[in-house]
């Protein structure tokens, strides 16, 4: 996975991650979410066919877009690290 930085501000980064869909997007902007700092958390994918969503987070400016967008994805990977060590369980 790719992730290219479009736009980045002090509250604001816009970034492209290339090669990915709605699927890791949308789970991507649901951690977002539970960051008390972020106030804007969305994605846009401009055509079905290209899979190179953009990504937007704004933030309180407490913290800096990049760190929140890093601890979501710190986030996300635990809760699939917590997933694989159920699914060996079963």
């Amino acid at each position: 996975m790719k992730l290219k930085i479009l736009e980045e501000t002090d509250k604001k980064i816009k970034v492209e991650i290339e090669e990915e869909g709605h699927s890791f997007s949308n789970a991507l902007r649901k951690e977002l979410w539970n960051d008390s700092h972020v106030k804007v958390a969305g994605y846009n994918i401009r055509h079905g066919l290209i899979k190179n969503p953009v990504l937007i987070v704004e933030t309180d400016g407490k913290e800096k877009p990049r760190i929140a967008l890093k601890k979501a994805a710190d986030g996300l990977r635990k809760k699939m690290k917590d997933l694989k060590t159920v699914f060996k369980k079963l």
